[in-house]
């Protein structure tokens, strides 16, 4: 009797189904926490058959690493962008500090310059520079219409620069008879002084002069016997008004 080969119903499964299966258990094991130690021989068999890659391991451990890397990579940037702005921050602060000092070092060097200037308009000094008095105050003689010396004089050679002796305005000058050519300052302080014999006027009626200031040229004009400068000091810009010039200069720190 003849035998026939039995087919169809009974025919093992395929390779394909079986990988399902196979990945469907390694799921649910992996899941329990019990894979490779619970499957039976055969699946653990067709497992180690089959690729990491059809398990999806691969593409679990792939993607956690990528973000890995993105998240340290964005740390990365965040510390770089901290650091970048704490240095422009120093920066700024530094350059915030810079200015400030320089403004305060400026501002002082003008409080000072100011200081300086106040200082040298509020300063006297003597009419001709590397002078003396040739001739005292109140001396006697008939030179004089008064009787006695209402100034002091000072050697002046011809031609020497005279000076204002301190800050002031000019309220007259021109000819003034006995003093022939002549200047009267008015002081910033009230008080007047006047220069005489001059051969020559620099300045004129209503100018502000400072010390040290040129404002005529000595000579020997007027009731004069040689070239010198009589100075006078007064409390009034009239003639009478006279005080001792010594003691004036003197009580403003001049050495004369």
């Amino acid at each position: 009797m003849a035998f026939t080969r039995a087919t169809g119903k009974h025919r093992a499964p395929s390779r394909m189904a079986r990988r399902g299966v196979g990945i469907a258990g390694a799921a649910t094991l992996a899941t329990t926490g019990v894979i490779g130690t619970l499957a039976s021989p055969a699946l653990a068999a067709d497992t180690d058959n089959r690729s990491l890659e059809d398990t999806g391991l691969i593409k679990v451990i792939t993607e956690d690493s990528l973000a890995e890397r993105i998240d340290a990579q964005a740390a990365a940037q965040e510390q770089e962008a901290f650091e970048v702005a704490a240095k422009a921050k120093a920066k700024a602060e530094a350059k915030r500090k810079a200015e400030a000092r320089a403004k305060e070092i400026r501002e002082a060097e003008q409080r000072a310059a100011r200081e300086a200037e106040r200082r040298r308009l509020a300063s006297f000094q003597l009419p001709v520079e590397g002078t003396y008095v040739s001739t005292g105050y109140q001396t006697g003689g008939s030179l004089w219409s008064s009787g006695s010396h209402s100034g002091i004089d000072f050697h002046a050679s011809y031609g020497s620069s005279v000076v204002s002796v301190g800050s002031g305005t000019v309220v007259e000058a021109g000819w003034g008879g006995a003093y022939g050519n002549n200047i009267v300052i008015r002081m910033n302080d009230g008080t007047y002084t006047q220069y005489g014999h001059l051969s020559s006027i620099g300045v004129s009626v209503g100018q502000t002069v400072e010390p040290g200031e040129r404002i005529g040229i000595s000579g020997s004009t007027g009731n004069s016997t040689g070239p010198h400068l009589h100075f006078e000091a007064r409390t009034t810009s009239e003639y009478g008004s006279d005080i001792n010039p010594v003691s004036y200069l003197r009580a403003r720190g001049v050495n004369v």
